[in-house]
């Protein structure tokens, strides 16, 4: 078994846990890898697999008017429970935090499948469903802290890019299939089926990582950061509320401004908590290195990025495009496939020549062309351009995967990789929660607005109220021009309401990528600043009998 050591870093008080996986034998070390890579296919599969689905599920559960929180809610308390469990994984080792995070993950997942059944809950389904992914991102959290941080524990960085290359090839893999199977089973079965899947993977994930993973006792007297924790969620969680509200009071409403106002308060008491606290969640020192500063940023503007695709991709393709899910899942297997391949590869050719600025700068100007290209869709666009522009999103996203981690890492002092890495998976997840609370607000507001200025023609009122959500409208497109074709100025009529609905659309899907491709641009700008440094490390010991 592993042999446990301390190590002080950076302050007499700061105190880690350190895995000493020289010790581990040939098959516990495959086995550990073999778990983590099942614990990470595990959290991946469910946030792309959802996707896919999302039209179906905003039709069903009547919830155009929060179309992102079903994302949101899960990266919010991901967000936050990222920092937190890598901490506590760094004083009190990995296993029972992946465990516990697997297991969560799957009783969660059952939740979400079965939301909108629950009739002694005053709640409707999609506030219901919000819930439960709400609850599901704490394990989602806990299994990518834990996860990314094993990678550090495992390998020194100068072999760590090979495989943390493998593991975001994981991520990519997860992120083909999910989408194909999330449209598959919404198609064939229900939506509901798109979380009952993490069922077995869970199980397997969890057996794996209970027999084969190494327990490294906790050794000495810690202490963790529960005002930070507390500070850090009460930061993030009234800033998102804020931000869902703009699309439809503005942002100089009070029930906009207010909870900014707070939010400010909390995060200048966080950062106060932070300097103060014996063990942090979020060590002040890590980030007072440029390196890790410039990284962090550029993670957070990559994933918003990255997530306005997963987004509003599929809306566009199943709403304008009238595709069903399952082709909707098809058309973004290429993306997928595209990251997998760059991402791997990218990972190998960092690990064999150690550069890694170059790859990041193609990478992102790869995105961010994809992205300022998507901004330019119209309704007329063909799968196969639509197709081709996912691709190179997935050669970007696939390029940059693996570098911001390995080089938050390669800074980081090696007794400080857990919480330097739950803090690149926190920022990630910032870019992606507020990104992606504040786009879908955006489209929201501007799809009513464009919507408006169409001069639409006089219509039904039962068919005025309908307009308010689009993916349920195209969902019963056959039922409603079969209701109004007694004749053709009726049908001509229908026609031209949905014309205005799609263009109303396109423009608002149109202003989250052209947004998006933005902030991706100025993580561009700062990649051009990291300072390249020589990998650490050689071979472990651990790796000579792989």
């Amino acid at each position: 078994m592993s042999v446990a050591s301390e190590k002080k870093v950076g302050s007499p008080q700061d105190t880690t846990l350190q895995v000493n996986f020289g010790a581990l034998s040939k098959r516990q070390i495959i086995g550990t890898v073999i778990g983590l890579q099942l614990a990470l296919l595990l959290a991946a599969l469910d946030q792309t697999i959802v996707s896919t689905a999302m039209p179906r599920i905003i039709a069903q559960l009547n919830g155009f008017d929060r179309y992102a929180w079903v994302t949101t809610a899960y990266l919010l308390t991901s967000t936050a429970a990222v920092p937190i469990f890598g901490k506590l994984s760094d004083m009190y080792g990995r296993k029972w935090y992946l465990l516990g995070g697997a297991t969560f993950f799957v009783l969660t997942s059952a939740l979400c499948g079965a939301a909108g059944q629950f009739a002694f809950v005053p709640f409707d389904g999609m506030t219901q469903l919000i819930v439960a992914r709400g609850l599901q991102g704490i394990a989602g959290g806990a299994l990518l802290a834990t996860v990314f941080a094993s990678i550090g524990d495992l390998f020194p960085p100068r072999e760590r890019g090979k495989y943390m290359g493998l593991f975001s090839a994981v991520w990519a893999f997860a992120s083909m299939v999910g989408p194909v199977l999330g449209g598959w089973l919404t198609d064939q079965f229900s939506w509901r089926w798109i979380f009952y899947v993490n069922l077995p993977v869970g199980l397997v994930a969890i057996t794996v990582l209970y027999k084969l993973f190494p327990h490294v006792p906790a050794r000495g007297k810690r202490k963790i950061d529960y005002l930070g924790a507390a500070l850090l969620i009460a930061f993030l969680a009234p800033l998102l509320v804020a931000v869902e509200q703009v699309g439809t009071v503005g942002w100089l409403a009070p029930a906009v401004m207010l909870p900014v106002l707070f939010s400010i308060v909390m995060l200048g008491l966080f950062i106060w908590a932070e300097f103060r606290a014996v063990e942090p969640i979020m060590p002040p020192e890590l980030l007072a290195i440029p390196e890790v500063c410039r990284s962090l940023f550029a993670l957070c503007c990559n994933s918003v990025g990255m997530f306005s695709t997963i987004l509003f991709a599929p809306l566009f393709m199943q709403v304008v495009l009238g595709v069903s899910p399952t082709k909707a899942g098809s058309l973004f297997t290429p993306l997928m496939l595209m990251m997998a391949i760059c991402s791997a590869s990218g990972g190998f050719l960092v690990s064999r020549t150690g550069r890694y600025k170059v790859m990041a700068i193609i990478g992102l100007t790869v995105l961010t062309g994809a992205l300022f290209l998507l901004s330019r869709l119209e309704e007329t666009s063909s799968q196969t351009y639509l197709v081709a522009l996912l691709m190179m999103i997935g050669a970007g996203l696939g390029s940059t995967m693996p570098v911001f981690n390995l080089q938050i890492q390669n800074a980081a002092p090696q007794g400080m990789i857990g919480a330097a890495t739950a803090m690149s998976q926190f920022f990630r997840s910032v870019g992606a929660t507020i990104g992606a609370a504040i786009l879908g607000s955006m489209m929201q507001s501007t799809y009513l607005e464009n919507l408006k200025r169409s001069n639409l023609p006089e219509i039904p009122l039962a068919l005025t109220q309908q307009l308010t959500n689009p993916a349920r409208l195209a969902q019963s497109k056959e039922q409603i021009m079969a209701a109004y074709s007694n004749n053709e100025t009726n049908r001509a009529l229908i026609n031209t309401v949905f014309e205005h609905v799609n263009q109303a659309l396109v423009k608002s899907i149109d202003l989250v990528f052209l947004l998006s491709a933005v902030v991706v641009a100025l993580s561009l700008v700062v990649a051009f600043f990291i300072n390249e440094k020589p990998l650490r490390g050689g071979e472990p010991a651990a790796q000579k009998d792989l």
